[in-house]
């Protein structure tokens, strides 16, 4: 097969290289303008510096005041383009690149350094952007603390459900016969304007299933840390622990603390990195939680690499019966970004067929996806 980037011809590879130059240095480069630029260095000489310098200018500098950062950002990327064989040196080009720390909202670009008159390219990054890309595993304790911002800003809301209570409406079918007559009462006993009611919204019910056990050792810390921030920005959810037990851990991760609330789940869990059995877990929610009404209509997101030493049908019966009454049943791994991965662990291959989505859980990218998923109104 041939590789598609020998297919681009030399003006094109000029042309994107520049362009990134251009915008590393701060300028504007629109792909209209780079695709002109382009045209125009298929009528030019590439090796010419006179016109591949008017060419760029002509096609990809829009304001005066431009100027003089392109002619800077120009003579670094002809220095590289032309090997350093220039006919005429030119000053030399410092390029600084910079970590923007994003709690440091209006600090200097310069980061406390001398000023100078020599040119400079400042070319910056998130830190945040960098974490959120990176994989639960190789965290840092520092980082998961820096995550935990990423996490609070997250909304775990899912579809609203239809309420039994009536609330006001201008248009309805059930009329609201004390309304109407206190209007009355106002108009002389005439009821001139009638008023209407009709069932309001309510939000579902979040349960969150987390596996602690030793398989999941790498991503517990940052899934709880995950939990924690649904539990305590939102109402109506329910948070547990799954190993070799069950353990309930809402009331430990209602903190706004979230270091406070993980030390008291960390000594609320006794089974911390220790066997699984998804199944037997699953029967006692079931049975004690679940099919008595804190999962009947509710969104349930299950935390697991799905790694079982239980009975498999056992899992599959439980996860059949919670899908029986669950609105939405998602399942969250973190082994599924794995090149090449297939659900062959027994306990994800017999839950499987019972689950609404599959989805990633091994970075603050999958969070948002997963947030995405409860926010997404399942399709029957």
């Amino acid at each position: 097969m041939t590789d598609t980037y020998t297919e681009h011809t030399p003006a094109e590879r000029m042309a994107v290289a520049f362009a990134r130059v251009l915008r590393g240095a701060g300028l504007r480069a629109p792909t209209g303008s780079v695709l002109t630029f382009v045209d125009a260095l298929g009528r030019l000489h590439l090796d010419s510096r006179d016109e591949v310098y008017w060419a760029g200018r002509a096609t990809l500098v829009r304001n005066p005041e431009d100027i003089p950062l392109y002619d800077r950002s120009f003579r670094v990327f002809w220095e590289f383009a032309s090997g350093g064989h220039d006919e005429e040196p030119e000053p030399p080009m410092h390029i600084t690149l910079a970590v923007d720390d994003d709690s440091d909202e209006g600090s200097d670009d310069q980061g406390g350094s001398e000023p100078s008159d020599e040119p400079q390219i400042t070319l910056r990054f998130s830190a945040m952007e960098v974490l959120r890309n990176k994989d639960f595993a190789n965290y840092s304790v520092e980082e998961l603390r820096d995550a935990q911002e990423l996490m609070s800003r997250l909304r775990f809301i899912g579809p609203p459900r239809r309420s039994f209570r009536n609330h006001r409406s201008r248009r309805g079918r059930k009329p609201d016969l004390p309304a109407t007559l206190r209007s009355a009462l106002r108009t002389g006993g005439e009821p001139i304007r009638r008023h209407w009611k009709e069932p309001g919204d309510r939000l579902r019910r979040l349960v969150l299933l987390v596996d602690v056990s030793g398989s999941m050792e790498p991503y517990a810390r940052a899934l709880l840390r995950f939990v924690h921030a649904a539990v305590s920005g939102r109402q109506k959810v329910e948070a547990f622990a799954i190993g070799t037990r069950l353990t309930r851990v809402t009331r430990e991760l209602d903190s706004r603390d979230p270091d406070k609330a993980l030390a008291q789940a960390s000594t609320r869990v006794q089974d911390w990195s220790g066997g699984t059995r998804l199944g037997e877990s699953l029967r006692n929610f079931n049975d004690q939680w679940g099919v008595r009404g804190m999962a009947r209509g509710a969104i349930i997101v299950v935390l697991s690499d799905g790694w079982d030493r239980g009975d498999p049908q056992l899992l599959a019966n439980e996860m059949q019966r919670l899908q029986r009454i669950a609105y939405h049943i998602i399942w969250v791994n973190p082994l599924k970004v794995t090149p090449g991965y297939a659900p062959l662990a027994r306990g994800m291959a017999a839950a499987l067929p019972y689950v609404d989505s599959f989805v990633e859980g091994h970075s603050m990218a999958a969070m948002e996806e997963l947030a995405a998923v409860i926010a997404t109104e399942r399709r029957s």
